[in-house]
């Protein structure tokens, strides 16, 4: 793992997608949620979407913000289940460049004082795809609140250490020292 800290905050851009067949606007609060705490902790907000749990439309929305230079994260809740319509990890994994296991590790580690051992039912994962890191988690708000502030804040922010994943997202990056 690299040691790279910044002594400066660097705000990254960040687009959400919640993937359901029944949330809108009104009623999308995991998504809300996530758009809150990115902007408190003074990151941008670049766009929200709310696509169905269709691996193609997901892929489709992934791929745009991949692909797009003013997105370095893309945040994804819901479709992480078992039921037959939760289709999210099969839709990122084969955009992804590498995977971050200890995101999915950590995130059911952290789930498991809430649920116990249904967290073993959790697909939660992550993966950076064109230097655009990709979040999938759980659709409930409580388990995006859980990644946000398990995970998500401190690897988000370019001051913590001894690392995290700024260096690997932003071009503004290059701000970031190395510690040794």
């Amino acid at each position: 793992m690299g040691n790279h800290v910044s002594t400066e905050f660097v705000p990254l851009r960040i687009a959400v997608l919640t993937v359901s067949d029944t949330r809108t606007r009104q009623t999308d609060t995991s998504g809300k949620h996530l758009v809150e705490a990115l902007q408190a902790a003074g990151h941008h907000y670049e766009d929200k979407i709310i696509c169905k749990d269709d691996i193609y439309e997901i892929r489709a929305y992934l791929s745009a913000w991949i692909s797009a230079a003013d997105v370095n994260v893309v945040l994804i809740t819901g479709g992480t289940g078992f039921t037959s319509r939760d289709s999210t990890p099969e839709a990122i994994i084969p955009l992804l460049d590498k995977t971050i296991d200890g995101f999915g590790e950590l995130f059911r580690h952290l789930s498991y004082a809430d649920i116990g051992t249904s967290t073993v039912q959790s697909r939660a994962l992550a993966g950076l795809a064109n230097n655009t890191l990709v979040v999938a988690m759980p659709g409930s708000t409580g388990a995006c609140d859980l990644a946000w502030h398990g995970i998500l804040k401190e690897q988000l922010d370019s001051r913590h250490g001894p690392c995290n994943f700024v260096p690997h997202l932003a071009a503004d990056a290059k701000c970031c020292e190395t510690r040794n």
